[in-house]
């Protein structure tokens, strides 16, 4: 899916509206914005104006989850669209999304099956808010059904931070495997890496509030152990009886002392 990159700066303010210019290239236009009425209005009738309507779901997103007071006269931002994204498939849990990163690329996409014969990984974090300690639990199912298993301590505190150590534990001890699936109860890992980081990377990390994304560190890791790969990530719902994921979390538990 293709991704294209943009520009905005918010140039004045008048009567609770944002002047907003995006440009994409050599293109420019103008667009007003209201952050409390939530009202966007497309002032030019050009090329770029009417791209930004075709993907206004992706536009709007971007406007609407910005916080009211990082709205100001000098802002700026780069960002980026996946042309024409089908935002409903990329919503569905039961689809599989698919990172790509061979060849220098940047991509991801659905797809409804699998690519055969490739490594399966399955992760969980476990987290004791009481004793302040992390775990992980990983389960490896090799493409000849053989399983290996892993568990330890992490060295992150927090719920979300564990399932991100996790996952790059788990990559990284399929350094050299530049095909492989992962299995995980977390939409925050799956959004994250299939949706999140490229905007974050063209902003140097940060929001479009301006600020640190949130375990940047971390995020950074899983960017790198991801390069040049190619990776399905499937989403499967926590404690609902599924034997691996029941696995992991088991594991993930005992790395955490709980």
């Amino acid at each position: 899916m293709k991704m294209d990159i943009l520009k905005m700066e918010i140039k004045n303010q008048r009567n609770g509206y944002y002047e907003i210019q995006i440009s994409k290239n050599d293109e420019r236009t103008i667009v007003k914005f209201n952050p409390i009425e939530k009202n966007l209005q497309f002032i030019q009738a050009n090329k770029l104006s009417k791209y930004l309507k075709e993907n206004e779901y992706q536009f709007r997103k971007l406007l609407h989850n910005k916080r009211i007071d990082t709205y100001y006269i000098g802002f700026k931002l780069t960002f980026a669209f996946r042309d024409k994204k089908d935002v409903a498939s990329f919503n569905d849990r039961s689809n599989i999304v698919v990172l790509d990163k061979r060849d220098g690329q940047y991509e991801s996409y659905v797809i409804k099956s699998s690519v055969e014969n490739i490594p399966t990984i399955y992760t969980d974090g476990s987290y004791n808010e009481n004793t302040k300690t992390g775990g992980y639990g990983i389960v490896i199912e090799k493409t000849n059904g053989d399983c290996e298993v892993f568990s330890g301590r992490t060295t992150v505190k927090g719920s979300s931070q564990v399932e991100l150590e996790s996952c790059i534990k788990a990559i990284e001890l399929l350094e050299d495997v530049m095909k492989i699936r992962i299995v995980t109860d977390s939409q925050y890992v799956r959004k994250g890496l299939t949706e999140w980081t490229p905007y974050w990377k063209l902003n140097d990390w940060k929001t479009a509030n301006g600020e640190d994304v949130k375990n940047k560190e971390l995020w950074m890791r899983f960017d790198k152990v991801t390069a040049g790969k190619y990776i399905e990530f499937l989403w499967v719902k926590g404690h609902s009886g599924h034997e691996k994921n029941t696995e992991c979390d088991r594991l993930a538990r005992i790395g955490a002392g709980t």
